[in-house]
């Protein structure tokens, strides 16, 4: 059965930062946890990361906040609640993504794999990407007439907004935050070959075109771009204030005006993109590689618009994918377009679309440069070419065991591999890990994310444990057990809107808008060390061979995103290569022989129940 998703009303202006929903489901509005309960579960969450001595003055300092300036911020945040659908979404929106100024490649945007392809020539891969495009209009028109299936935790309904924001939408570079532009009407897409844009009208009055009358728009743009254009996308992959900086160079020109209009409005881009010179990965990890940073200016860096919420990818050498701009929508709903793109392409509904009459072919976008552009691109390859060879990746299909496996244990297959990360990273580094695991929080209304704080005094216990070799395998067995345990109430209490680190961000905002001093909370030690995420973690889970992958969140630190499926687990790793203390092929190592481990113990130890999957 169908169900239909919350109902989309924008506001007419033309450029908005928010969009404004019904809240048909009747979902409730996120929840602001109880002081005292949030600091005592903090207390908890810190202990790793302190000595005794430390500890005590994290105590002192957490008691001092309860009894003084909390209570007011508390307030402050409690009547905000009450005052809007959702305390957090704004603050959260702007926080961070908006107001967030590193380049959007690398440090936020992830790139999602798509199954590897095989093209025998450019036929193969534009009737490929013709097929792509009418999944993803397939797509966009079923969530445009609420007929997408509603998803659930439990038996509670999850917010749908998210969907409705993945089509038309782009981030605008501003001063200090930028903001969100939404055009969900728009009927076309733009396609980017050899850094030359082609507006393409995909929805008109006549209905959807055909199979072979896109394919033959995409030969039309292959013939007529075969000079490459200036290197404009690569300006989109710029640190935010110098990219803002560029944008008002472009505004100077009525020219460049329009052309960035059409592609601010687009539905999407589609990059038919180049093979990737000079890169000796495997073709998996080079595939994300492509679908994060484009490898810079003599890969495809520059055939994108990194600002754009999705751009399909699909390489002459099979690489095929996407990437996305994270702040209007979390990963799972671009997983999900995903699964639905690939059944599109795998399947035969595009046969039954006959062909209509076309208005007009493609439209080449011209840009008109100066010297101020070009040496802002000259500041912006610099950039972009440096991300692209400091991130370290490598991402692999593990095939030892599933979630089957882990499931035959009656344990919960993520917060296993959450575990498994963790002992992972201690043996490596033999300190703990803070470690951030996104949980979505969808259950509310304009719900977003929780963290989910994945190292824990259960989780070092364990990593301890395994490394003991005086230890017994039933204590360790009971150690991975209790580590489990943990996580899993963890996440639980997250999901439900009870983490701690949505909470310790809104008491802050507070102080900031009632013009206070920093609480002394946000400067101890304790808070610093659990907030530095070493790990970001991430389960995005598709039904096809796909995988998503992202960037790390501080210097040294690794970025593990992963999905697991009944036989086998996708995990993407990545860390920055001028990093001494990480190194991407130390960590797949020990998290492969990690898993192995965790495997090996259970089956050793509850051989009656064992299978092997």
């Amino acid at each position: 059965m169908l169900y239909p998703a919350t109902y989309l009303h924008l506001q007419q202006n033309r450029l908005s930062t928010k969009i404004k929903f019904l809240n048909k489901l009747h979902l409730p509005s996120l929840p602001v946890p109880k002081l005292k309960q949030t600091l005592s579960k903090y207390l908890k969450s810190v202990e790793p990361f302190l000595n005794r001595y430390e500890l005590t003055d994290t105590r002192n300092i957490v008691k001092k906040f309860e009894d003084n300036e909390g209570p007011v911020l508390q307030c402050y945040l409690e009547k905000r609640a009450e005052n809007c659908e959702n305390w957090l979404s704004e603050w959260w929106d702007n926080t961070a993504y908006l107001e967030y100024r590193d380049p959007v490649t690398v440090y936020s945007s992830p790139g999602l794999v798509y199954p590897l392809q095989q093209f025998a020539n450019e036929a193969e891969r534009l009737t490929y990407a013709a097929k792509m495009i009418l999944g993803a209009i397939d797509y966009k028109l079923l969530i445009d007439k609420d007929l997408i299936p509603l998803e659930k935790m439990g038996k509670d309904p999850l917010d749908m907004n998210q969907y409705k924001k993945i089509y038309g939408t782009c981030r605008i570079p501003r001063p200090r935050r930028d903001e969100l532009k939404f055009t969900p009407n728009s009927r076309h897409i733009v396609v980017v070959r050899n850094n030359n844009f082609y507006k393409m009208e995909i929805i008109s009055e006549n209905g959807i075109p055909s199979l072979n009358q896109i394919i033959s728009q995409l030969s039309y743009i292959i013939k007529n771009s075969e000079i490459l254009g200036a290197p404009i996308g690569i300006l989109t992959a710029d640190h935010r204030d110098r990219w803002c900086h560029a944008y008002g160079l472009l505004s100077r020109d009525e020219v460049n005006i329009n052309t960035v209009k059409a592609i601010e409005d687009s539905l999407f881009l589609l990059c038919l993109d180049n093979p990737l010179p000079n890169w000796n990965d495997d073709t998996l990890t080079l595939a994300a590689k492509q679908c994060i940073h484009g490898g810079g200016l003599d890969g495809n860096s520059a055939n994108r618009w990194f600002d754009k919420t999705i751009q399909f990818i699909v390489g002459i050498d099979g690489i095929v994918g996407l990437t996305y701009e994270h702040s209007p929508s979390e990963g799972q709903p671009i997983a999900v377009l995903t699964d639905h793109v690939v059944n599109y392409i795998e399947g035969n509904a595009w046969k039954s679309l006959p062909d209509i009459k076309i208005e007009k072919y493609p439209e080449l976008l011209p840009f008109k440069l100066g010297d101020e552009l070009n040496k802002a691109l000259d500041v912006s390859t610099v950039t972009v070419d440096n991300l692209a060879h400091n991130l370290d990746l490598n991402v692999f299909n593990f095939t030892n065991f599933g979630k089957d496996f882990v499931k035959s244990q009656k344990l919960s297959p993520d917060s296993f591999i959450q575990i498994a990360i963790q002992y992972a990273f201690y043996r490596i580094h033999k300190v703990p890990g803070a470690h951030y695991e996104s949980a979505a929080t969808r259950k509310y209304i304009h719900g977003r994310t929780e963290t989910i704080r994945s190292c824990s005094n259960e989780s070092i216990a364990f990593a301890k444990e395994m490394l003991d070799e005086a230890s017994t395998d039933a204590k360790k067995v009971s150690a991975l057990r209790d580590a489990i345990t943990a996580h899993k109430n963890y996440t639980i209490e997250a999901l439900n809107g009870f983490g701690v680190d949505r909470h310790l961000l809104g008491l802050k905002l507070a102080s900031k808008e009632l013009g206070k001093e920093l609480p002394e909370l946000y400067k101890d030690i304790a808070f610093s060390r659990s907030s530095q995420m070493r790990l970001s973690t991430s389960q995005v889970a598709t039904k096809c061979s796909g995988v998503m992958a992202y960037g790390p969140l501080v210097p040294n630190g690794y970025g593990c995103c992963y999905n697991p499926r009944p036989k086998d687990i996708f995990f993407a790793l990545s860390c920055f290569e001028d990093n001494p203390e990480t190194n991407i092929t130390t960590f797949k190592n020990a998290l492969e022989n990690s898993l192995i481990d965790m495997h090996n113990l259970l089956a050793k130890t509850n051989s009656t129940n064992f299978k092997h999957y």
